[in-house]
């Protein structure tokens, strides 16, 4: 009992310390959205979210063959959800601000958000890197990408002023917006114009083991934002397991993903 005790300990540390922080699954996550325009019926926007780049896994090797990946998907969008640096002792420092940013750039039609980690270990830089680089980083802000399509995207609030009627400010009415911002802690306040949120930050709880992850998330309202497409007063939410660590470098029960979600028009209801 005690030998088959420590084979089934040692599969899982396994599993939790290598297997699962180097593996990718690429979900096409089908989502009905009320008035999706029926002109961007199908649309593919791929989620890129929690690299933090330089911790655990995340050599610049791997970031490398992630990009790859997502190129692969040939999805129309790319939404880049923010932490692509590690600002804990285990990442600090062991990322090229630059590098990640070229990696990143690589990937078309590709807008960005900033998170709590990327002010954490290096300021302004990784914006500034970003931009240099050639991808749009949104705080506050909203663009057009297609006829009747626009995307916003929140400053991080942990390290910048968060104004949400900033970003849909310049948004007509009758524009469908998505919405990007790093930490799904602020969809309670999003209002029902915005088509869909797009947020990453939680990690799905990393070492996803339940009665203990709680005591882990970095967020006000528990497991309610945890991971995947949540739907409240008819207002649409998804949010992205991410791709790295935080912390120890372990991941359980909790791939790192690069989903990507086809956006269609809710079916009218028959009479």
């Amino acid at each position: 009992m005690a030998a088959a005790s420590g084979v089934a300990a040692t599969a899982l540390a396994y599993r939790a310390a290598w297997q699962e922080p180097r593996s990718l699954v690429c979900p096409e996550v089908p989502l009905a959205l009320p008035g999706w325009p029926p002109e961007h019926d199908g649309l593919r926007v791929a989620l890129v979210a929690d690299l933090h780049a330089g911790a655990g896994h995340m050599t610049p090797a791997r970031v490398s063959g992630v990009v790859d990946s997502v190129l692969a998907l040939d999805a129309d969008l790319h939404l880049l959800l923010g932490d692509y640096l590690d600002s804990t002792r285990l990442g600090l420092g062991r990322a090229r601000v630059r590098d990640v940013a070229r990696e990143l750039a690589r990937l078309p039609e590709a807008f960005a958000v900033l998170g709590n980690h990327d002010w954490g270990s290096s300021g302004p830089a990784m914006g500034w890197a970003l931009r240099d680089a050639g991808v749009r980083v949104l705080e506050n802000e909203a663009v057009p990408v297609r006829e009747g399509l626009w995307v916003a995207g929140l400053a991080c609030s942990r390290h910048r002023f968060q104004d949400l009627r900033a970003a849909l400010r310049d948004v007509p009415d009758d524009a469908a917006v998505l919405l990007a911002v790093h930490d799904p802690d602020a969809f309670p306040q999003v209002p029902p114009s915005v088509a869909l949120t797009l947020s990453g930050h939680l990690h799905g709880g990393q070492v996803n083991v339940p009665g203990l992850r709680r005591l882990r998330l970095p967020t006000r309202f528990g497991e309610r934002f945890l991971a995947g497409h949540v739907v409240e007063r008819g207002r649409h939410l998804y949010v992205s397991t991410g791709l790295g660590t935080a912390g120890l470098p372990l991941r359980l029960r909790c791939l790192p993903e690069v989903p990507v979600l086809r956006l269609t028009a809710t079916a009218p209801t028959s009479r």
